[in-house]
């Protein structure tokens, strides 16, 4: 340019400061990225991830612009957070992007989600400034919709099992009676004064009672044990104690006859009772007790136990006088069942005078029934003759829950939580009405109380989900059919479980029908997609208007069946 004149070098050198120096221009859509696309709701959130690039020559040297990604949608706006850039020429405290090269950035953010936003539009709005004047640049459009699937949790939790206070009706209970035959030293006569002991007398009596009322009692069985003490020579041991369970035996079959009563009788002795000797002694306060449990633990051979705890004289004196008489005996068992009221009986008392049923029997009827509202009735009258009794309130509540009364289920859980605080049951079943209003905090509060409730990890599944933890939910829901466990399914992206396990239901619903139908449809099977849909909408009409604005239905909008369907 030596050559040059100066005007002529001016001319030249111009242009390239107009380029580095012009006006900010319209940010291109092209140069952003937004991932999840669509947008898709995780834990109550809508999170995003915005990767952007400035292309080389865009970013004026005295350039500054900030930000802010925008989610519009029907009704209102949601703005997040802004992200600050900056030319070479600016101080400040934004990111500092080449003139000459560019630059990239990213952006993460996660609106509360709002069912409106079904329907939105994300948008980068921008505030410039170049030399300290602003600089209006247009917003731009980077994405549409959110996809809410996993907001359906609120559905699969409404429709899970809630838990039930169970009754303890048993229509046959196992009982058992005994009683205990002392004898004197190498005897084996049954003393009348045994026979009058409480225990004695309680076992005849037990007799008396299954023989009197033959409706209320089943006899099972009858078990004699004789014992002799381990002091004296075996054999002479072996001789007592067969002939104390004679002589016991005998003593049984003369009541069973004298009362008519016809059981099986099995009989046993044990010569040397060492068993019961060691139990005794370690219970006992005895001088040396621990010296003998020690010769005990040594010695096997019962002659050679016998002499060395005889050597010890202080001990032995106090072993005749205080063990070993315990050991002399007969041990009698009855074995025998209440028999309570059949399922008929139950049903028919309580169309009689429900007062007179007790509150298993009130809380057992109510299973006997299908019929929710029959369900509600008798769970009502048992709270009105039982009301300190939790479960009767649960169990209401459970009926209310799976009608769908919502509010009113919860009011019954509390009251039986009043009753009583820490019931597992209800604090479970409060956990489930917190999920169907997408409250996961309480819910998992709740849960917190609820660890050994038999529907603990389905309750545990649903909450998973609601928090976006799709894997860990599959887990907990994996021996479960239910449309929670093809919720975590579909929502981890498992297709062929999700699919698998909504073929299985004992039951499908609408729910289940319109999960089967977003399967098919992000699997591309729109026939089945479109069938699926049509069996959800036939059972309930409201979910019409969700697939009008359900993005999972989008590849679908053109397809006449589908339009017709949703007219």
């Amino acid at each position: 340019m030596r050559n040059l004149s100066p005007i002529l070098c001016g001319l030249l050198v111009l242009p390239l400061m107009m380029t580095s120096c012009s006006k900010l221009g319209a940010f291109d859509a092209s140069n952003a990225t937004v991932t999840p696309q669509p947008l898709e709701v995780s834990a109550d959130k809508v999170p995003l991830v915005i990767a952007g690039r400035f292309p080389e020559k865009y970013f004026k040297k005295n350039a500054e612009i900030r930000i802010t990604p925008v989610l519009h949608y029907a009704g209102g706006e949601v703005k997040g957070h802004t992200a600050e850039f900056q030319g070479e020429k600016v101080r400040g405290n934004g990111q500092e992007v080449s003139y000459d090269i560019g630059g990239v950035f990213s952006i993460r953010e996660q609106f509360p989600y709002d069912p409106a936003m079904i329907q939105s539009d994300l948008y980068l709005t921008f505030d410039a400034r170049q030399k300290g004047k602003n600089v209006s640049l247009p917003d731009v459009k980077v994405g549409s919709g959110v996809l809410a699937t996993a907001t359906l949790v609120s559905h699969t939790a409404a429709s899970a099992t809630p838990a039930l206070g169970a009754d303890a009706y048993r229509y046959a209970i196992e009982q058992r009676q005994e009683a205990q035959i002392r004898y004197l030293i190498q005897q084996s006569r049954v003393r009348q004064s045994e026979l009058r002991t409480p225990s004695v007398e309680q076992f005849v009596e037990t007799l008396r009672s299954i023989k009197e009322d033959a409706k209320g009692h089943a006899l099972s069985s009858i078990e004699i044990s004789a014992y002799a003490s381990p002091d004296g020579g075996q054999q002479l041991n072996k001789n007592l104690a067969q002939a104390r369970e004679q002589s016991s035996k005998e003593y049984v079959d003369a009541q069973l006859r004298k009362l008519d009563l016809d059981a099986a009788v099995s009989t046993r002795y044990t010569a040397q009772d060492w068993e019961g000797f060691q139990t005794l002694v370690r219970e006992s306060n005895i001088q040396d007790k621990e010296v003998i449990l020690r010769v005990l633990s040594m010695y096997d051979d019962p002659e050679e136990r016998e002499a060395q705890i005889k050597n010890i004289s202080v001990g032995f004196r106090e072993l005749a006088d205080e063990i070993l008489p315990e050991l002399r005996r007969a041990r009698l068992s009855v074995n025998y069942l209440l028999i309570g009221r059949t399922d008929a009986e139950i049903q028919e008392q309580y169309e009689k005078d429900a007062s007179q049923l007790s509150v298993e029997e009130l809380l057992y009827a109510a299973t006997l029934t299908d019929n929710a509202d029959k369900k509600a009735s008798i769970y009502a009258k048992a709270t009105s003759l039982y009301p300190q009794d939790y479960r009767a309130q649960n169990n209401l509540g459970v009926v209310h829950f799976t009608k769908g009364d919502i509010e009113v289920a919860e009011a019954c859980f509390d009251r039986a939580l009043t009753i009583k605080k820490d019931v597992a049951e209800a604090h479970a079943n409060k956990a489930l009405v917190a999920l169907t209003r997408g409250r996961i905090d309480v819910a998992e509060e709740e849960l917190s109380q609820a660890t050994t409730t038999k529907n603990y990890s389905e309750v545990l599944g649903n909450l998973l989900i609601a928090k976006g933890q799709y894997g860990q939910a599959c887990q907990q829901l994996a021996q479960s059919i239910t449309p929670s466990a093809a919720l975590a399914q579909l929502l981890n992206k498992d297709y062929v479980g999700a699919d698998k396990t909504l073929s299985q239901l004992e039951q499908p619903t609408a729910l289940s029908a319109y999960l089967g139908a977003i399967v098919a449809a992000r699997t591309g099977l729109k026939e089945k997609a479109i069938s699926q849909l049509a069996e959800a909408i036939r059972l309930d009409r409201n979910l019409k208007d969700l697939a009008k604005k359900d993005l999972e239905f989008a590849g679908l909008q053109a397809d006449a069946q589908f339009q017709n369907l949703l007219k």
